[in-house]
Formats: structure tokens, sequence, C-alpha cells
């Protein structure tokens, strides 16, 4: 496909951002059917929130076009095609992944209304209703806010312009996936949906993975793209679902349960590689040492925030204290990630454990150093729940730049969860 070309001749009309309801990552679609399961009279609000302030997002994008997009999205709803690819692949070496009742709501599901404002430069937009029905916007709503950005920058572009910055950006992502290729044992998987350049350059960059890395690179976040391209879906959980139970929790001891709760709900559900403990929502170190047994026993750990060479050595050293052998765990990075990071974190943990990579924003939207200004360089654009049954979520992490909430439950949480000092980390994307 020729991307420039595809830009300059259409200026993007025939294309709409998000083509599908499966244009969304794996794991949202297995969180959903969770909530679906245990918790779908949940109300609850999503919230765009621009950890880039520096990048005024409603001074860079049309309203009526953003409206635009939006409305299309919720205009979506399962194809035939799409419906046939979920009920009948396998997925982790599993049929029937999801239950006959699940699919028949998904198959009817027109996503909710939006609320949109413009406040000092950023576009608030907000989304509230049933949990299960309202968490398939976060995806979609970033996807769009970050490929109009893209557009806005790109409608300045030349034709030859437009030519020579994609071959750019090619040339450096493949530059990257030749050093990746000489890492033995490398096991890789794109994780760029949300905050990617655009459909197109995420499904380019997929297929040149394929070419590229071979059985280096085991698959997408991304369902649509998985499906046209026959690769594997990839993704487990993320931290909406403990932030919400957290919310729900009556008092402090139901909220020092919440994160334990969510998995073992999890643990009814899915086994396997499925079974991936994401323990940074509320600190590592404090999840980790009051873990119940069981989750000693599960495949691994997802490693999202922090230092992630630290957050290794406590998944390693927290295995061995509970009787486990850390050469048998699947650890799985997933912060900020870019070849350099990439190939010395394999360098230091390879036979120590299993390690996989989720690489997102720097493989679908590195076009940092291409253009004037860097006026396309990636930024830091969340959607999050913030509230549910009108009561405020929080997140911690690892990092304390990537934390949210009111302050004075942030104070309580730290509190509940006894989290000490936490050293700041730079948020790259």
């Amino acid at each position: 496909m020729d991307i420039a070309t595809r830009v300059w001749n259409h200026k993007w009309k025939i294309d709409p951002i998000v083509r599908s309801l499966i244009d969304t990552d794996f794991y949202k679609l297995l969180m959903c059917q969770s909530v679906f399961r245990n918790r779908r009279e949940t109300t609850v609000t999503f919230s765009l929130i621009n950890r880039s302030s520096h990048v005024p997002l409603a001074e860079l994008i049309d309203e009526g076009e953003l409206r635009e997009q939006l409305d299309h999205i919720r205009s979506l709803s399962l194809s035939r095609g799409e419906s046939t690819w979920l009920r009948g692949n396998t997925f982790y070496g599993k049929r029937q992944m999801f239950r006959p009742d699940f699919m028949e709501w998904f198959e009817n599901l027109r996503l909710p209304p939006y609320h949109l404002e413009k406040r000092n430069g950023q576009y608030e937009l907000t989304f509230e209703g049933s949990w299960p029905e309202v968490m398939l916007w976060e995806i979609p709503a970033l996807a769009v806010l970050m490929e109009l950005r893209s557009r806005a920058v790109l409608d300045r572009m030349d034709k030859f312009e437009l030519q020579v910055l994609y071959a750019r950006a090619m040339t450096k992502l493949w530059e990257k996936i030749e050093r990746l290729r000489a890492v033995d044992g490398l096991r890789l998987a794109d994780f760029g949906t949300r905050r990617r350049h655009s459909f197109l350059w995420q499904d380019w960059t997929v297929q040149a993975m394929m070419e590229g890395l071979g059985d280096k690179f085991v698959g997408t976040s991304n369902c649509r793209i998985a499906m046209r391209r026959d690769i594997e879906a990839i993704g487990t959980n993320a931290h909406e679902l403990p932030m919400v139970y957290a919310a729900l929790a009556e008092d402090d001891a139901a909220l020092a349960r919440a994160p334990y709760d969510v998995l073992a709900d999890w643990h009814e559900e899915h086994d396997g590689n499925l079974r991936i403990i994401l323990p940074d929502t509320y600190g590592t170190e404090g999840f980790l040492s009051r873990a119940p047994d069981w989750l000693a026993g599960w495949t691994g750990i997802r490693i999202d925030s922090g230092a992630p060479e630290a957050g290794a050595e406590t998944a390693i050293r927290w295995w061995k204290e509970r009787g486990e052998d850390p050469r048998e765990k699947l650890v799985i990075f997933s912060d900020g990630l870019d070849a350099d990071r990439i190939i010395a974190l394999h360098r230091q943990f390879a036979g120590r454990v299993k390690v996989s990579f989720g690489w997102g924003t720097l493989l679908t939207n590195d076009f940092r150093g291409l253009v004037k200004d860097d006026a396309l360089a990636p930024f830091s654009l969340v959607c999050k729940a913030v509230s549910a049954n009108g009561r405020p979520t929080v997140k911690l992490s690892d990092n304390p730049n990537k934390a949210m909430g009111p302050d004075t439950e942030i104070a309580r949480y730290k509190r509940v969860f006894s989290v000490g000092e936490q050293k700041p980390l730079e948020v790259v994307v």
C-alpha cells in the first residue's frame, strides 16, 4: 500500500479512523466479557486525559470533524464475518473463548452517547453508562484523537513531502526491525492501537514485523488486524478492572481485597497464558507481598510502570519466595518500549525468566524528528475510568507521574496499600 498517495489523493475522506468495533485491543473484549458476567449493572464514567498539556488538541483538531468520527463509531456493529471470527476462532489454544450470551449481546451493541466540550485548549470527552458498554469507547476514542492530530499535520504537506515523510518513517522502523532480528529467542507483539499514527500505518507496521521478524513476532493486540492478517490476537487484562472494583469497595478492608477479587473472577474464566498478573495499579511491592498463594501459580506478570528492571527483579524474588521457578514464568514488558530498551531488557532477563514484549506507541507512532517542530511526535493521551457508581477511581502506579484520582483518595489508597516513597519517572508515551 502506498500510504502517502492515499493520504494525498483522498485527504482521508474515504478512510474512517475506526472501521469496526473490533478495531480495538483484544484485552478490552476479554475484560468486557468478564464485566458482562460479573458487574454489568455498574455505572462507569470514562474521561479523556491528555498528560501532554503542551499539545492543545482543541486548537489542532476541528470539533466538527471529531464529532463526525465519533458519530461514525456509534453507527458501527459487528459484521457477520467478525462475529464468526470471535465465536469460532482459537485464542491462546482455546476455542469458543467468548461465550454465546456475551456474543449475542455484543452483536446487538451500538456504543452509547458521548459528551464533548472544549476547555483551555483541550477537549473534555466523557462517556457514561453501563460498564460493559462504555468501556468499549476507550480504544477507539484514543485512536480518533491521535489520528486526527496526525491528519491536521499531514493536511499541510504537499505530495512529495508526504512521499518522503513515509519513506523516512518506513526506513526508521525497518532499521529497528533489523536490529531486533538479531536477538535470539525474542518474543514481541504489537500493542500500539491506542496511540497509533493511523490505522493504515499500524497495519503496515504489523506486516513489516511479520516479514522482518518471522516467528519472533507473536501477534497484535488489534483484533481487526489480527483477523485480516491471520495472526494471533494478544492481550489479557488492564488497570481498569482493579480501579473500578476498588471504587466499589464499601470500606478499607474491602478496598484492600479488591485487586485480588478481580483476579479471582478472572481465574474462574481463564487459564494458561491468560493468567497474567498486572500488579502495579496500587504498587507492585505491596500487591505481591499480600497476594494469596494461588496467584504465584499463574503464568506470569506484566510490567507496565516504574523502572522495568526493578519490577522484573521484584517478580523473580517473589516467585522464589513462593516456591516457584522463575525460569518457568513469563515476564511481559509493556511500558515506553523502543528497540534499545527491548534489547537491553532481553539481554538482562533472558534465561532467568521467559521474556516477552508488548511494543506500543514507539512502534506504531514513531515520527519523531521527521517534520518541522516535531509536530508528529507521539504524546501521552489516555482514556480512563474516573468514577464507578458515582465514586471516584484511583490509580497509584509504580510511577507517581502516572497516578490519577482526587488527592484525598490517593492519600487513602496509599495508606490502605502501604505505598511508601516512589521515584517519579518521565512518562514517555
